[in-house]
């Protein structure tokens, strides 16, 4: 999930680690001026993936860090501090789902491991099969969506079979998703199967409304053809979107919201940071910060 991306503010102390995000190039654009290049007023939602950065928080820990921070949502990942997990019985499902319709923070999904370019049948069906049951998960505890991954190619199988094989999988997890109006999203990830090519035929084969993409702002967006040809394979799929260090001036984030912003996106951004600093909301902060100021609406 993470490749190689500076870590959030280092080491440094909560106070100066932070306040150093502002003293970066990232923000000191001289072309930037406040809303240039957005097609429309900014309706893109800001939110926390709980890898890594809430990864030992229970649930009600993360809607506080989120309140204090304006953060508007949250993709809860499974095994983590928080549990949300299969295991959970109907009356601590409801529990959950109550706790997010009593805040202002909205459980937009749950983050899943699932994959499906094994070659072992057996697998394949496992996988998908606990899928279905995640799904019915994020149901009862009121999430919009799940995510699921590609994870790679498996050595000895043609990778047409391969794309094909994921493709086919997550229509069917997406048709039975539609069923319980919860979202699909592939996250961008895994070696080689990360390239927006090879995602935008997995989601060819998938050829279903309810399957669509998690941006996962990787380095890999920027290779052979270049961010926008990479964009414009899957913008019309884009489901949510991954982010991390916004102070990292490698990756084109101010970009990335533009384009979001021309195809009209109101999905959630997700903070997807390290766990390295000793005050997660106001590290929680200062990213809601960034993202705002890239957009002009600050």
């Amino acid at each position: 999930m993470k490749l190689n991306r500076r870590e959030m503010l280092g080491a440094a102390g909560a106070g100066l680690g932070a306040i150093g995000l502002f003293n970066s190039g990232a923000i000191a654009d001289p072309d930037y001026k406040s809303g240039d290049n957005f097609v429309k007023p900014s309706k893109i939602k800001v939110g926390l993936v709980t890898y890594n950065l809430a990864k030992d928080m229970d649930v009600d820990e993360i809607i506080d860090a989120c309140t204090k921070s304006k953060i508007q949502g949250v993709e809860l990942r499974a095994t983590h501090a928080h549990k949300v997990e299969l295991d959970l019985n109907k009356s601590q499902r409801a529990d959950v789902k109550k706790k997010f319709q009593d805040s202002a923070v909205e459980l937009m999904g749950l983050g899943s491991a699932y994959d499906y370019h094994t070659p072992d049948p057996s697998k394949l069906r496992k996988d998908i099969e606990a899928t279905k049951e995640y799904i019915v998960l994020a149901h009862d505890v009121g999430a919009t969506g799940i995510k699921v991954r590609p994870n790679g190619f498996p050595d000895g199988v043609p990778r047409e079979k391969t794309l094909e094989q994921i493709g086919k999988s997550l229509r069917e997890v997406a048709a039975f998703g539609s069923d319980y109006g919860v979202q699909i999203r592939l996250e961008v990830h895994g070696r080689d199967t990360c390239y927006l090519p090879n995602i935008k035929i997995m989601m060819d084969h998938a050829d279903h409304p309810n399957a669509g993409v998690c941006w996962n702002s990787n380095m890999q967006d920027l290779e052979g053809e270049g961010f926008d040809f990479n964009f414009n394979l899957v913008k019309d799929k884009i489901f949510s979107v991954h982010m991390r260090d916004l102070c990292d001036e490698t990756y084109p984030y101010r970009h990335l919201l533009q384009r979001l912003n021309e195809t009209g996106f109101e999905g959630y951004c997700l903070a997807e940071l390290h766990h390295t600093n000793p005050d997660p909301v106001l590290i929680l902060k200062y990213f809601r910060c960034m993202f705002l100021a890239y957009q002009g609406l600050l």
